[in-house]
């Protein structure tokens, strides 16, 4: 699909479908341009609409017309309220209107109460992950014709090249929503190493898998105490990007990467969902997906490693017990005291390794804890890191994807709940603080000298009914926000 921006004015352009952003103030004024090109009548079914331009109102035409078929109003709201994800919001509202039409779809929205890059990169991003739907496993899906192209209109003096990155953003984030949604009987820790490799064919990449016998002579005990319940091998993928010329910084991203959690010997049982528990890798998911992403982006003077060791927590007579003790790549010992708490196990042996790499920053990813979901809902992230200029970077970069993420605190006391009486410590505390002593216990993995941060990303990552731009299911969350801290560093 092409995205461009329009030459014509908002009178003067043709297509399929028009959607138009009006504010909740001085309704009259902006509606003067469709006042010249339609006429009095349309004002006048405005009016008997009663539309105001309130937040997600919504006012529909059908066109008999041959330079436009149908046009969309949508309110956006008091303009002292306006945000960029209103914008996105409106945008994808939009692009759902425009399901069935074949021609183009045009945007005008009141651009000059934002910095016209971030807004137009935010309304055609949002258009264009609205339109995604994940059929692959219905026998007769319905699909509906989508626009052929987003025209932006009443953005003459643009930079065309701006535009350049939202396909390959997009298509980041298509492949993680793709990977989340994909159940465990057919996304294995196999199929997510093939995945890596289709990346890795790629220029300016490299792969490197880890097979059991590899992780058993890097000491990577914690890792491999989660899988050995399971028939399927763990694998354990290293996928790296080098841009030609000179590189000034090196960055590692690790993504959490259990294919299923069944919970092992604590099962999952009652409210704990174990049939969802197939988006227990949607951190390795965005790892990828912003892997895609990069490679296609080719950012200068970065080099980006992603890391992500797969496997599944499953039981059976060789599976894992509670109160084993166990050794990570790190020489220190865990006690097992959940089999439920097993992502920090598999990220502890994945940060040992990262950490050899000796990389600028780490950043994790992981569907960590439900306690972080109490705290937080399932639209922000938590976020943990001991490093303010990382956190500063992070948050900045969340903040221009219109993905939520609160920095939480290392509250440092709180490390006295994963003492143990035989080992160095526990894989879990108490209860209470339990998305804090995770990331406190991920810490211990960690070479201090680098900048490190934790993302807890198990409320966004998937939506019962959809939200937003994002569509029921998986959301792709956190891809966006690593494109941006990556490419926007200086």
């Amino acid at each position: 699909m092409e995205i461009s921006f329009a030459t014509e004015s908002l009178e003067d352009w043709n297509g399929s479908l028009l959607v138009i952003g009006l504010v909740e103030e001085n309704l009259e004024k902006q509606l003067v341009p469709l006042k010249k090109r339609f006429g009095e009548l349309l004002l006048r079914s405005i009016e008997k609409k009663k539309f105001t331009g309130k937040s997600k109102e919504i006012a529909s035409y059908q066109l008999i017309d041959d330079s436009l078929e149908k046009l969309v109003l949508i309110g956006l709201g008091k303009p002292e309220n306006l945000v960029l994800n209103e914008l996105r919001n409106a945008s994808s509202i939009g692009a759902k209107e425009s399901l069935g039409t074949n021609g183009k779809m045009g945007i005008y929205f009141p651009w000059t109460l934002f910095n016209k890059d971030s807004a137009s990169k935010a309304v055609a991003e949002a258009a264009l992950l609205s339109f995604f739907k994940d059929v692959r496993f219905l026998s007769s899906p319905e699909v509906k014709s989508i626009p052929s192209g987003i025209d932006l209109i009443g953005l003459p003096n643009s930079n065309k090249d701006f535009l350049k990155s939202i396909i390959p953003v997009c298509n980041g984030v298509g492949l993680a929503r793709e990977l989340v949604g994909a159940p465990a009987n057919m996304l294995t820790p196999a199929e997510l190493a093939n995945t890596a490799a289709l990346l890795a064919r790629e220029k300016n990449c490299q792969l490197k898998i880890l097979e059991k016998k590899d992780c058993l002579k890097e000491g990577m005990g914690a890792y491999l105490a989660v899988c050995q319940g399971s028939d399927l091998d763990p694998k354990f993928i290293h996928l790296t990007y080098k841009p030609d010329g000179q590189i000034l910084r090196k960055l590692v991203l690790i993504g959490k990467g259990l294919t299923f959690d069944s919970g092992g010997y604590n099962l999952k049982v009652g409210a704990s969902q174990i049939e969802m528990m197939k988006f227990d890798m949607g951190g390795s998911a965005a790892v990828l997906g912003t892997a895609k992403a990069i490679i296609e982006l080719k950012p200068k003077e970065v080099e980006v490693h992603f890391i992500i060791a797969a496997c599944e927590n499953m039981v059976n007579g060789s599976a894992v017990h509670p109160g084993d003790i166990i050794e990570a790549s790190n020489g220190k010992t865990i006690e097992i005291n959940n089999t439920d708490a097993e992502g920090r196990l598999t990220l502890a042996d994945a940060l040992v390794y990262a950490s050899k790499l000796q990389p600028d920053a780490i950043v994790d990813l992981a569907t960590l804890t439900g306690a972080c979901v109490v705290a937080l809902g399932d639209e922000i992230a938590g976020l943990w890191t001991g490093n303010d200029s990382l956190a500063k970077g992070l948050i900045s970069a969340a903040n221009d994807a219109g993905e939520g993420l609160w920095r939480m605190p290392l509250y440092q006391p709180y490390k006295d709940g994963l003492k143990s009486l035989l080992a160095d410590l526990k894989n879990t505390g108490p209860r209470q603080g339990g998305s804090i002593t995770a990331a406190l216990f991920l810490k211990e993995f960690v070479d201090e000298s680098i900048p490190w941060a934790h993302i807890d990303i198990a409320g966004p990552v998937w939506s019962d009914k959809g939200r937003g731009i994002n569509p029921a299911g998986a959301t792709g969350y956190g891809v966006r926000t690593l494109i941006n801290w990556i490419c926007n560093q200086e």
